[in-house]
């Protein structure tokens, strides 16, 4: 039997070999990749504009704290609730930012954030509706002093 220690050890290696392989490759996702990650969460399904209001300022002097928030128009009732908001980047490394799961007991739809952005992007946040529909909102910004661009040099 592996004791706690143990474990924790090898977990630790294990996730230190995975952020190493991962930071060591390119810094920023393509927009592309973010088209990915949206079809991944949508299943294909159609994106509409309108419900989700995206807040982010649209010039950010430093891009390693950001403050970001998202509202969505709903009853949040049993019968007419938001189950998720998720926001993405198209340069950040990884495309996914955030992914907030809601229910009905949730009161309201609303996140509040501060996130790293890489570089001057967009960034897109969708929320996904109980009768399956899902609705969109995006915010271009320009990032003065970027953040995610450490290098790691093996």
């Amino acid at each position: 039997m592996t004791s706690r220690r143990d474990f924790l050890i090898a977990a630790a290696g294990t996730a230190g070999g995975i952020s190493l392989a991962v930071t060591s490759g390119r810094a920023h996702a393509t927009p592309a990749e973010m088209q990915d990650a949206i079809r991944k969460v949508t299943g294909g399904a159609p994106v509409r504009s309108g419900r989700v209001k995206l807040e982010v300022p649209p010039l950010i002097d430093n891009g390693n704290a950001v403050p970001l928030s998202v509202a969505v128009e709903s009853p949040m009732t049993p019968a007419e609730h938001v189950r998720a908001i998720h926001v993405f980047t198209e340069r950040n490394p990884l495309p996914g930012v955030l992914s907030v799961h809601l229910g009905p007991r949730a009161g309201r739809a609303r996140v509040a954030t501060r996130v790293r952005l890489a570089d001057t992007q967009t960034v897109i946040a969708i929320a996904e509706l109980s009768d399956g529909s899902f609705w969109s909102d995006s915010v271009h910004v320009v990032v003065t002093l970027s953040a995610c661009l450490e290098e790691v040099t093996i």
